[in-house]
């Protein structure tokens, strides 16, 4: 049985080793895509390609699934407002089997609302919210919400400021502002470095520095922050502390930075953008950390796959979905996917995004109004799914299990 490690942002991609026999074993995974300009989520079968759910929300919505799967996080910046839908999977750990439970999904009545909403981060049970125009971030249970029990805790994170709050055992990293920067009425000052919480809410330590931090990301039990000076990594400590270290970028990269990250799963390793056309691959235990992979156009979207702990995928501009061996770090297959979809323009114009379910990617292409689902063996096109109006932000969850 594959360890907790595996489990990916949806549920564990598939049981590789189930001694349930083969007439119990069932494999399902579900696609949730928000409409890029209509408040609306929507479920599909990723197999039939059946709607099977239609969900009115407040506003445009970016989608996080949680690491259980059980839950989707649709998060709405603009509408000030965090809903969160049940997908309808339930996966229970049986010691020698898992047992796939699987029901309609539904759109649950508890609200997480609160000013400018933008980071939703998953870690274990656990889900933090942060809402930039309030300064604070909020720390649900999944367990809570899904019985209809939902409390709140909130963590402080100092003044307004476009941040991210992540749990480490019983501490909090909680990104700091620089409050004494010259900002316009309307901006939010920018982003300094980090501090650690404890257990009782108090900040531990002084602020190590981080410069414009954003992108996170948890592999094994560390976690990567994207930084300008480099990639900050945080372990866990002796006495349940934190460690912080920068990995620099060096005088041997070329200039630019990390924005965004990826935490592999069952390898511990990051992945990040490096600029818009590179991508880095992160082992913070290297004495060089950094592997850089040109791409052959700017990036507009990458994932990890959770069960072929070799591969990445990476969608440039040009249309191509590209597969790289995080281990060669090279590109080993490239195909057309999509019409190009040019960077220029609004940072959030509708372009495609990808999700890895199971032996497929799903990938949303907001101009055709269509998800292309694409065989991962062969990098081809194997059938579209209508849908409606401007598809755009798409979470998959899923797996295999034993039906009784």
């Amino acid at each position: 049985m594959l360890p907790r490690l595996t489990i990916a942002g949806a549920f564990a991609a598939s049981l590789l080793v189930n001694p349930a026999s083969a007439e119990e074993e069932q494999q399902t995974w579900r696609l949730f895509i928000a409409d890029h300009t209509a408040p609306i989520a929507r479920a599909f079968d990723a197999k039939t390609g059946e709607q099977i759910g239609e969900f009115g929300l407040k506003g445009y919505a970016a989608l996080a699934a949680s690491h259980s799967g059980q839950t989707v996080f649709a998060v709405q910046s603009e509408a000030n407002a965090v809903q969160v839908i049940k997908t309808g999977l339930t996966i229970s750990d049986h010691g020698e089997h898992r047992d796939l439970e699987t029901s309609a999904p539904l759109l649950l009545q508890t609200a997480l609302d609160g000013k400018r909403p933008v980071h939703a981060v998953m870690h274990g049970d656990d889900v933090v919210l942060f809402y930039d125009r309030e300064g604070k971030a909020k720390l649900v249970s999944e367990e809570d919400l899904l019985e209809g029990a939902a409390s709140e805790t909130l963590i402080d994170a100092t003044a307004p400021h476009h941040g991210v709050a992540v749990p480490m055992g019983r501490n909090m990293l909680v990104s700091v502002p620089d409050t004494d920067a010259q900002t316009k009425p309307d901006e939010l000052p920018p982003r300094l470095g980090l501090r650690v919480l404890g257990a009782d809410g108090r900040q531990v330590g002084g602020i190590t520095p981080c410069t414009a931090l954003h992108g996170e990301a948890f592999s094994a039990k560390l976690v990567a922050f994207g930084c300008e000076e480099g990639v900050l990594i945080a372990r866990p400590g002796k006495d349940e502390t934190v460690q912080l270290e920068m990995l620099e970028y060096g005088d041997k990269l070329p200039k630019g930075k990390v924005t965004a990250l990826l935490g592999g799963k069952a390898m511990q390793f990051f992945l990040g953008n490096y600029g818009e056309d590179k991508i880095a691959l992160i082992d913070p235990d290297n004495t060089e950390p950094y592997r850089l992979v040109d791409l052959p156009t700017r990036r507009i979207d990458f994932a990890l796959d959770p069960a072929r702990v070799k591969n990445a995928y990476v969608l440039t501009e040009d249309g191509h979905l590209h597969l790289v061996d995080v281990l060669s770090g090279q590109i080993t297959m490239s195909t057309r996917v999509t019409e190009p979809y040019s960077k220029d323009g609004h940072w959030r114009d509708p372009r495609p995004r990808l999700a890895v379910a199971g032996d497929q990617i799903a990938i949303t292409d907001p101009r055709h109004s269509v998800v292309r689902v694409i065989d991962i063996e062969t990098m081809k096109e194997i059938r579209t799914i209508p849908v409606e109006g401007l598809p755009f932000s798409i979470v998959a969850v899923g797996g295999s299990g034993a039906v009784h």
